[in-house]
């Protein structure tokens, strides 16, 4: 199933969108889908952490995937129950996670940069009976002060005292597993929010999300799959966007997909990596991009084989675009979605469907809108909250244990999103910021994200974080937060002079009345600046 093929003559979006229909079958299971419809001699993973390639096949894909679901049923995991995976880009984590589908149960996936605390919390919140890790994982769960009443079982991929053997369980088990007779709305995948408003929740997934984000897929990655496509990404595959953004629809297309580990991401690594990959596809997030722009014109050094480029998490930036487009030859496809409700809105090159600066219009079968308080949808150029229709496929079934904070989350049969947007007269989006970052300053409503882009364009800064401080005169002043690059020497005459810069290219009400130089920026797992933290500072400061 393809829900866009690029035809001889390619239709316009307003065609494409019109002649759009969702076509989600009565049964449908994510294990069985990217796993066993492919010819088996296809590559399904192909991994480069070392120096050479490493291959699994869509054949193994689907006999590991069967025979570890046998093994976990065997050790007692029913359909239904949550199962953690704690791992890196490797061949065990698709296998683990198909298996957890074909078996019926409900993965919870854990982003490795996780500290104790984070992977205790995620645990006992989803009542994990079982989790699949590696040793620095058993690890972290050694170091926590948490008891696990739920987890009866520890998978470790490489060893380790108090865990059974990865291997070992799928050498073990039936390669004939029948998998689960699973519908688009049974529960299959539990991903906690980013928790850069407050505390994370789990968000919980059916079957039919793989399905709903294959429209936004293919429309960012501009009719994928084409051939010759390969995809990478350097997002953790436990995200949403490491996720459901390429590693299922990757298998689910059968378009093989790049896995690669490095101690620490930088510019140089990852061009690099895409070079000797020969990588086709890629999604690369904001920050990611923002840091390969330090380079400036050495990235044209790299032979790159891109035909598509993806970006979403957070806006990215006229800035940055511009770098990419000038530096890597290619325009950034950005896209927009949530957690709850990804990919709902993209642009496309191939469709004329750019705009610097947008998020991009709807994709096909979502219908996206910016309403008010009282759920009513809003004219534009007006703005209020983004927010996504409901039913739709790719939208989650409730906040694990929360019923409370399900039902906040929407306004009659909207989903509401907690971003500031508004919409233009030519149906783009554009992303304002976090109900809770937009800052309000002398009457004026100013969205962080135009003057962080505007802060990183200077030759000086690598990262930046914008907040409103608390001012009796303004109500809010705007403050940033900056990490300099390498070899920078922060002073008052610098502030001075970044401020000055984002005065002459914005607006007056719009530079940082106050700049604060940090060593480091806080980041989700998912490369967002958690500005949240540099707002309580700054108010406790004020």
């Amino acid at each position: 199933m393809s829900f866009f093929m690029l035809p001889a003559d390619p239709v316009s979006y307003d065609d494409l969108v019109s002649r759009f229909r969702w076509d989600i079958p009565e049964r449908f299971n994510i294990g069985v889908a990217c796993a066993d419809r492919h010819a088996p001699e296809k590559p399904a993973i192909i991994d480069w952490s070392g120096n050479r390639p490493v291959t699994l096949s869509f054949g193994e894909l689907s006999e590991k995937s069967n025979r570890f679901a046998a093994a976990l049923a065997a050790l007692g995991v029913r359909r239904g129950d949550r199962v953690a995976i704690l791992l890196p880009q490797c061949f065990e984590t698709p296998i683990a996670h198909l298996a957890i589908y074909k078996l019926g149960a409900i993965a919870v996936p854990m982003a490795m940069q996780f500290g104790p605390d984070a992977i205790a919390y995620r645990l006992n919140l989803s009542g994990a009976a079982a989790i699949v890790l590696d040793q620095s994982g058993l690890a972290k769960l050694a170091a926590s002060q948490e008891d696990f009443p739920a987890l009866k079982e520890r998978i470790s991929i490489d060893g380790g005292a108090d865990a059974r053997d990865f291997d070992a369980l799928v050498a073990g088990g039936a390669a004939d597993f029948e998998p689960a007779d699973t519908g688009p709305d049974d529960p299959a995948l539990m991903i906690f929010t980013s928790g850069t408003t407050g505390q994370p929740k789990g968000a919980l997934h059916a079957h039919r999300v793989l399905l709903g984000h294959l429209p936004g897929v293919e429309t960012h990655h501009e009719f994928l799959p084409q051939p010759g496509d390969l995809l990478w990404t350097p997002a953790d595959w436990a995200w949403a966007g490491g996720l459901l953004n390429v590693l299922l629809p990757g298998l689910y297309h059968g378009i093989p997909v790049i896995a690669a580990r490095a101690p620490r991401f930088s510019a140089e690594w990852a061009l690099s990596l895409m070079e000797k990959a020969g990588v086709r596809n890629a999604f690369l997030p904001p920050t990611a991009l923002r840091m390969l722009a330090t380079l400036g014109p050495r990235a044209r050094d790299f032979d790159l084989k891109l035909r598509t480029l993806g970006s979403g998490g957070e806006a990215l930036g006229r800035e940055t675009l511009a770098w990419c487009r000038d530096n890597l030859g290619l325009t950034v496809n950005e896209f927009y979605g949530q957690t709850e409700c990804n990919l709902v809105l993209a642009a496309c090159a191939a469709l004329d469907v750019v705009r610097p600066g947008s998020m991009g219009k709807p994709v096909a079968g979502h219908r996206v809108a910016v309403i008010d308080d009282n759920g009513n949808e809003l004219p534009p150029g007006e703005q209020g909250q983004v927010a996504i229709r409901h039913p739709d496929p790719v939208m989650f079934l409730e906040y694990w244990g929360n019923p409370d904070a399900t039902k906040a989350k929407f306004i009659g049969d909207w989903m509401t999103t907690g971003d500031q947007g508004m919409r233009d007269e030519d149906g783009y989006f554009f992303f304002v910021g976090r109900d809770d970052d937009v800052i309000s300053s002398a009457g004026y409503r100013i969205g962080p994200g135009e003057i962080e882009d505007c802060l990183v364009s200077h030759p000086d800064v690598a990262l930046a974080a914008v907040i409103g401080k608390p001012d009796p005169i303004r109500g809010q002043l705007v403050k940033a937060y900056l990490v300099l690059n390498e070899g920078i020497t922060p002073s008052e005459e610098l502030k001075e002079a970044i401020g000055s810069f984002v005065k002459q290219r914005l607006s007056a009400h719009e530079y940082p009345r106050e700049i604060e130089f940090v060593d480091e920026m806080p980041l989700t797992t998912t490369g967002k600046v958690i500005r949240r933290i540099f707002r309580e500072k700054a108010e406790a400061e004020a």
